[in-house]
């Protein structure tokens, strides 16, 4: 590893922990995405995570007070690192092709499909309180048992 590569590894290694200290489980690899994903059950929360302001402002804050606040929860929390594990967030992205990359971005996920998206533009040029408005709203309807 290099020193840009340790450098850029402790920079974002509290905003790792944001999502990981809120019950998520982080993929770092290509292998540990499709071993998750092909033997996922139920509903996932899938936030791909990222160093712009964006995602410190109001993603990760948002996705944090969703899940305090909805009644209905989804079954699995996931995260990935856009720009710093490639290979897991491209792994990621290929379950959802459908849309186009964007990050940070949150997506849900029921029974083996995609059931939602949140792009980036749904989230940077928005209130923290809007995207977790919506937020719930979706985690409401899509992790309804």
């Amino acid at each position: 590893m290099n020193a840009y590569d340790e450098y850029m590894k402790g920079i974002v290694k509290p905003m790792r922990d944001e999502l990981v200290g809120t019950g998520f489980t982080e993929l770092t690899t290509a292998e540990a995405v499709e071993g998750t994903m092909k033997s996922l059950e139920g509903t996932a929360l899938v936030v791909i995570n990222s160093v712009c302001g964006c995602a410190a402002g109001l993603a990760r804050p948002a996705v944090r007070e969703a899940l305090q606040e909805a009644e209905q929860k989804p079954d699995h929390l996931l995260t990935v690192f856009a720009g710093q594990d490639k290979e897991a967030t491209a792994m990621m992205r290929d379950y959802f092709p459908e849309v186009p990359p964007s990050s940070p971005s949150i997506a849900l996920w029921k029974d083996g499909a995609l059931a939602y998206f949140i792009p980036r533009e749904q989230i940077e040029n928005y209130e923290m309180e809007q995207i977790k408005d919506h937020l719930s709203e979706v985690l409401d309807q899509v992790c309804k048992k």
